[in-house]
């Protein structure tokens, strides 16, 4: 028999997700960001999902690549652009669209002679200071792109810092002032907002929004649950039951014995551990569901096996569901307890995890 463990994702729930990005930003297109493998889901099972999008947004060329030849026919958007001229190659062959955000690869696309036109993305660094040109390199790096015949549609782009933070209005604003000031008098179109911009700042929706996060059911605002946003979770990550252990008052489970019993209590012993993409540095205390009941992983999370308290969980038998995340058990939840966010979780999701739709 094959381990227990497992995820499931929820294709509808990815569909009604981008239904919710259509009611807050009704006047602009969508963008669905499905790099990393769409967020640990499957870029092609979450392309097929979210086939009413206006596009694609991912980093992987490759990836790319597939949805084209899988038959998608929307904007595919590059979101580092390239990295060679051979690249460029693929890019136009496939129809790619790619952003611009430093100076090598104007030249290369100044060398690089297309059939067709490619359009591109021109990105700003408006205060994140990743990628993008500053206000002062923009104006040339627009002349450069205008100028050569072999570039078609131009549109404008950056990307917020702090807009899924509760009280940066005014960061937000300010790079939304510094982006419209440089993008007044050009008439181009214009793309700002991720997932928490689209849903706290209708003022950055402009021609298009780029959602990720919230598409796979995850909430980007810290201070609203993706319950109370309306958002479905797409994957749930299930296990089992492996064994039950009796402990004695003092007595410890698992690697370093980081954490004893207080009093004789039942630990159950469940299939997952990091290998399969759940995090270790999850503490004691992370909650988990046992038979639908709520509870707590305790000890150190191991390779294969993770360990949870069935003191509440009276009927605990081997055998037993257990969910790590998804639906009756946010993400969101699970990783603040972990210390990180619900993109590293998701993400994180190894390669010999079945998958389950």
């Amino acid at each position: 028999m094959s381990r227990p463990i497992q995820a499931h994702i929820d294709l509808s729930a990815l569909e009604h997700n981008l239904s919710v990005v259509r009611r807050h930003a009704p006047r602009s297109r969508a963008l669905a960001v499905i790099k990393a493998d769409g967020y640990g889901h499957g870029v092609l099972r979450v392309a097929q999902a979210l086939r009413k999008a206006d596009g694609f947004a991912l980093l992987e060329l490759d990836a790319a690549v597939r949805l084209r030849e899988a038959g998608f026919q929307q904007v595919i958007l590059l979101l580092e652009g390239f990295f060679s001229m051979d690249e460029l190659r693929w890019i136009e062959t496939h129809r790619l669209t790619t952003v611009i955000h430093h100076h090598e690869q104007l030249a290369m696309l100044a060398e690089y002679r297309p059939r067709h036109k490619m359009d591109v993305f021109l990105k700003l660094n408006t205060g994140m200071n990743r990628l993008g040109f500053t206000s002062e390199q923009f104006p040339g790096a627009l002349k450069a792109l205008r100028e050569n015949p072999g570039i078609g549609q131009i549109c404008l782009m950056t990307h917020f810092a702090r807009a899924d933070e509760a009280g940066a209005d005014e960061s937000t604003g300010i790079q939304l002032t510094a982006f419209n000031k440089l993008a007044e008098g050009w008439h181009l179109p214009r793309s700002l907002a991720n997932s928490a911009a689209t849903l706290r700042y209708p003022e950055t929706h402009a021609d298009w929004v780029r959602p990720g996060l919230m598409l796979y059911g995850a909430s980007p605002l810290p201070d609203a649950t993706a319950a109370q946003l309306d958002l479905c979770p797409a994957m749930t990550v299930t296990s089992k039951i492996i064994a039950i252990q009796a402990l004695k008052a003092g007595e410890g489970v698992g690697y370093g014995h980081i954490f004893r019993a207080e009093q004789p209590m039942r630990v159950g012993i469940v299939a997952g551990g990091y290998a399969d993409g759940y995090p270790r540095h999850a503490p004691s205390g992370t909650p988990v569901l046992v038979d639908g009941k709520r509870t707590r992983l305790i000890g150190r999370v191991s390779m294969d096996m993770l360990h949870v308290d069935l003191n509440e969980i009276g009927n605990a038998r081997v055998g037993m569901p257990v969910t790590l995340w998804g639906k009756e058990m946010p993400v969101d939840e699970v990783a603040r307890a972990a210390g990180t966010v619900a993109y590293e979780l998701l993400c994180a999701l190894a390669p010999r995890m079945p998958i389950v739709t």
